[in-house]
């Protein structure tokens, strides 16, 4: 195969992405437009960066891999990562846009009054942002090796060097143009191959994709493993569904909306826009059972990138994968930037922005050197891990979010009786216990039996365990309920236009 479209395709969408972000750069002026664009991104154009951010390499080529060589349960990926904004537009979009936080550690500190609570939640969402990273970094180097050839760590080195080019210069307020247009790029790479991939399936006259595949392809709830099969659905299910509200890069984007009610039209858009989306990836595992079954054995993140030259081939496959090529680091670079920006706000204002001896950095230099940090250590990270599963990797980023932030989001905004001391020890328990497992699964080969599917999917019983430990702990010290707890429930939960007229 020709390296020609790949290294057109990326050099296009890198370039793209570093023009667009200079072009938002003119209108990037103070600290407020590099944390959250000064807070007046409309909810249209606010759903296409969540878009663009949120569908990451998993999404992109993780999916379509997953459902090649499990079958169908993997469907829950899909269904869970966009359900999580259900639940998010239900529960956490308005109030968390009207607590007036810049980042996760405002709103605890805000809420709890506690800087212990804050500096925790800063080292969780630093761990998380890079936990997700990996994965970003992974892709990019399955992508390049799969197309020209490159070693694994090219492609992440590209990625890296193209996001620090981009988030540095204009922050938040330049790369939501960016994110945008990835969306639409991302979207764009997936459908024309599609439409031109199945008008060949249908001309072949081939076999249904379920005749090529085992009995429990088609089903979307097989569970072969008896209740460890259960167990891991339904684990899957709570990481996916609830772990979307504490991803540091998806909750930052509402902190940009003018107001509530926006937030609440973003998230709405969002869905529908995620929607559309994740109806792809599954036509392309479908395929890929007819055209690509050796990949089931192999590598099967590449499937989205090989299968249009499988199927097509000459001028046409030439020109559809490195389309697909463009797409997948669209998803790279979209997705690393919203994590770069989340991690470096955070670091500016708790590591890189504090005083040093005699010197301090200011609001947008501690924020670029936060943002070198944010690249960096992932990068280095990621080199050594490169064939960890991308869906994978991005599903325990999940359960740690959904064992962390979801429950302090969720009782920190409806419930008053939450402590400092609760909320500590929720996260701590939430926190190490998916950590832990984390760490297990990355580092042990895969395994059968009840040990492994419980580290391999911890949020069926890390997340129970960190929303008990918050409401215990919180009623055992019901005494150091912030004071100012109702008035900020209060401002949570009031409408702006309520509000003013008061």
């Amino acid at each position: 195969m020709s390296v020609l479209p790949g290294v057109v395709g990326v050099v296009l969408v890198s370039l793209a992405t570093l023009v667009i972000g200079t072009w938002g750069l003119r209108i990037s002026r103070t600290t407020s437009d590099f944390f959250v664009a000064s807070r007046t991104v409309r909810p249209r154009l606010n759903a296409s960066a969540i878009g663009g951010e949120y569908l990451s390499a998993a999404s992109f080529l993780g999916v379509a891999g997953l459902l090649l060589t499990f079958g169908a349960e993997m469907l829950w990926y899909p269904v869970g990562w966009t359900a999580g904004y259900l639940v998010l537009l239900v529960l956490v979009a308005a109030p968390l846009r009207r607590s007036g936080a810049y980042t996760l550690p405002d709103f605890a500190e805000a809420r709890l009054g506690s800087r212990g609570v804050r500096k925790l939640c800063s080292v969780l969402v630093v761990g998380i942002g890079w936990l997700y990273l990996l994965p970003q970094f992974q892709g990019a180097g399955v992508t390049l090796r799969a197309t020209i050839g490159a070693p694994p760590w090219a492609g992440s080195l590209v990625v890296a060097l193209v996001v620090l080019a981009s988030v540095s210069p204009g922050g938040m307020r330049s790369i939501t143009f960016v994110q945008a247009f990835h969306f639409w790029m991302k979207l764009t790479a997936l459908l024309i191959p599609i439409f031109i991939l199945l008008a060949v399936w249908a001309a072949d006259g081939a076999a249904d994709p379920s005749a090529a595949a085992p009995a429990s392809w088609s089903i979307p709830l097989a569970s072969p493993g008896g209740g460890i099969g259960l167990y891991t659905t339904y684990s899957l299910i709570v990481a996916t569904f609830l772990g979307t509200m504490g991803l540091p890069h998806v909750v930052v984007r509402f902190y940009t909306n003018p107001d509530g009610r926006a937030a609440r039209r973003t998230t709405l858009a969002v869905l529908v826009l995620l929607g559309v989306f994740y109806v792809l990836p599954p036509l392309y595992a479908a395929l890929g059972r007819i055209y690509a079954p050796d990949l089931i054995e192999g590598r099967s993140d590449v499937l989205v990138l090989e299968l249009p030259n499988l199927m097509v081939g000459g001028l046409l496959g030439a020109v559809l994968t490195g389309l697909v090529t463009a797409g997948a680091f669209a998803a790279f670079l979209s997705t690393s930037s919203g994590l770069t920006i989340a991690v470096a706000g955070v670091l500016s204002q708790d590591v890189t922005g504090r005083r040093w001896g005699s010197y301090r950095l200011g609001g947008v230099a501690a924020f670029r050197v936060a943002a070198a940090i944010a690249v960096v250590v992932p990068l280095l990270l990621s080199l050594p891990a490169q064939d960890v599963a991308v869906a994978r990797t991005v599903g325990l980023a999940f359960a740690v979010t959904a064992s962390t932030f979801a429950p302090l989001l969720m009782l920190g905004i409806w419930w008053r009786g939450l402590t400092p001391v609760g909320a500590v020890a929720g996260l701590l328990v939430g926190g190490l216990g998916s950590g832990a497992a984390v760490a297990w699964t990355l580092a042990v080969a895969p395994s059968s039996g009840w040990t492994s599917a419980m580290l391999g999917q911890p949020a069926a019983w890390s997340v129970p365990a960190s929303f008990f430990t918050m409401v215990i702990v919180s009623r055992l010290t019901k005494a150091s309920v912030p004071a100012h707890a109702g008035r900020f429930m209060v401002r949570l939960h009031t409408p702006e236009a309520v509000d003013l007229q008061r």
